[in-house]
């Protein structure tokens, strides 16, 4: 019985140690200083919460005074504390349900050598066939459209800098810049990338707090938020959408040399990322008031100057940085289904990954609706992939006594009983189905159509302005 036991401590203690990464390099070597190990290889708690922090708000950055338009301040700001904090709940989650099945993998003498772990072998490990498939579906689905959001952005911020070309050719050709991604291995060499993007974003919202304030509120501004449910509950969605960055959240921990840190690593990047997203929301709906109900992009309202040309650029490689980040897991999932995942050339990997990037770039093309796309993802897809099924495997995986008595990771400090755990995971479940997915998807849809209904599919430049007629003399 001590053997047994002190079998199972040791599976629990190499989680925490360092280990072989998925593109076959000892990281025990990664720790000599060279420039490689600064920027390509990464794997500590300070990667990983860049990665969580950089990852969790890019371009909704930009749609977060849209939304605080449609709510109201009291509203935008009570969300985002409140979706913000049940993110990192449902974070913590999943790095405990990652814990636990890596665990009793390690248990059967299970190498990950060369292989990603991903969620949905996550739900099949613990829950079945059942839970795979629904992961799955759940979780590409959403990266597929996460993606296909970061295209949009990117055609919508470059126009305010660049208009000799419509949105749908700027889409065109950031489609074609953000395939390049292909040739990115993993989660371990997004380090320096990581680290650029979080700084890019901390200018961007700050930019946007200081321009605003700076710009003054116009004169007449109204704020007669909110003013009709659907588009409440569609900008509380966008905030839903804001904090459910955490699908990648698997990915970011197994490219970790001690996964076991990661418990807390999201709810820290998510009270930084507040830093950036209260302020600037806030500030600009202060501004500009009811303006933004028909300006979904931040930018749109503020002046041309360097400053704002300046964050502009930034999060456009930003946006690509974020492509890379959703479009990862789905390389991942490709390479298995077509039997190229433990191929350790980079090249060849890059050709199979490549026709992920398709669906993605025809999807922006045909929906390019910056903004009401973030709501709907989020009442659809964000929804279940990371609120609700992560709280209900993680309630289902730890129901019976025995699951219980050996499970890797306790019930945490702040809690201490699997009773607590079990009412907030369930309260997570209800209130997001029924306001998140019921009402929120209602809304949301409901805006979608109205969008697809004044512009039409495949629009070619949402939102543009109309073209001043030419002078006659």
């Amino acid at each position: 019985m001590l053997s047994e036991k002190q079998a199972e401590e040791a599976i629990v203690s190499s989680l925490k140690e360092p280990e072989h990464d998925d593109d076959g390099g000892d990281l025990h070597h990664q720790s000599e200083f060279s420039l490689k190990s600064i920027f390509w290889h990464g794997g500590s708690v300070y990667d990983a919460w860049f990665s969580c922090a950089s990852n969790q708000v890019a371009q909704v950055l930009l749609t977060l005074p849209y939304s605080f338009s449609q709510m109201g301040m009291l509203s935008g700001i009570i969300l985002q504390l409140l979706y913000g904090f049940m993110g990192s709940w449902t974070a913590y989650l999943i790095s405990v349900l990652y814990v636990e099945y890596r665990t009793r993998k390690e248990k059967e003498n299970v190498s990950f050598k060369n292989h990603v772990i991903q969620w949905f072998e996550v739900l099949d490990g613990l829950l079945g066939p059942t839970w795979k498939a629904v992961g799955l579906a759940f979780n590409c689905t959403f990266l597929l459209f996460g993606s296909v959001i970061q295209l949009i952005a990117c055609a919508s911020n470059i126009y305010y800098i660049n208009d000799k070309f419509d949105k749908r050719t700027w889409t065109y050709i950031f489609g074609a810049c953000c395939a390049t991604t292909v040739f990115i291995p993993s989660f371990h060499n997004y380090r320096i990338w990581s680290f650029l993007g979080l700084g890019m974003t901390t200018y961007t919202a700050w930019y946007l707090t200081a321009a605003a304030l700076v710009h003054g509120q116009d004169p007449g501004v109204v704020h007669s938020g909110p003013k009709k449910l659907d588009l409440y509950f569609t900008g509380a969605t966008n905030i839903l959408y804001t904090f459910g960055g955490h699908a990648v959240t698997v990915e970011i921990m197994h490219a970790m040399w001690k996964p076991q840190k990661f418990k807390y690593i999201y709810l820290l990047a998510t009270l930084y990322v507040f830093t950036l997203t209260l302020p600037s929301a806030a500030a600009m709906y202060w501004a500009f008031g009811d303006e933004l109900l028909t300006h979904s992009n931040a930018f749109s309202l503020l002046p041309r100057t360097g400053w704002r040309d300046g964050a502009v650029i930034l999060m456009l490689i930003h946006q690509f940085i974020t492509f890379g980040f959703a479009c990862t897991p789905l390389y991942f999932v490709w390479e298995k289904v077509v039997g190229m995942h433990d191929t350790e050339s980079v090249l060849k990997r890059a050709l199979v990954r490549l026709p992920v990037v398709v669906p993605i770039w025809f999807l922006a093309i045909v929906f390019p609706f910056f903004g009401p796309i973030n709501s709907a993802v989020g009442a659809l897809l964000v929804s279940f992939t990371v609120y609700i099924i992560p709280a209900t495997a993680h309630m289902l995986t730890y129901r019976s006594a025995s699951a219980r008595l050996n499970a890797a990771e306790k019930p945490p400090v702040f809690l201490k009983s699997w009773t607590a755990m079990f009412i907030v995971n369930a309260f997570v479940v209800v209130w997001v189905f029924v306001v998140g997915f019921g009402l929120g998807g209602w809304a949301s849809v409901t805006n979608f159509v109205r969008q697809v209904d004044t512009f039409g599919l495949f629009a070619k430049c949402y939102q543009c302005p109309p073209p001043v007629a030419a002078k006659h003399h």
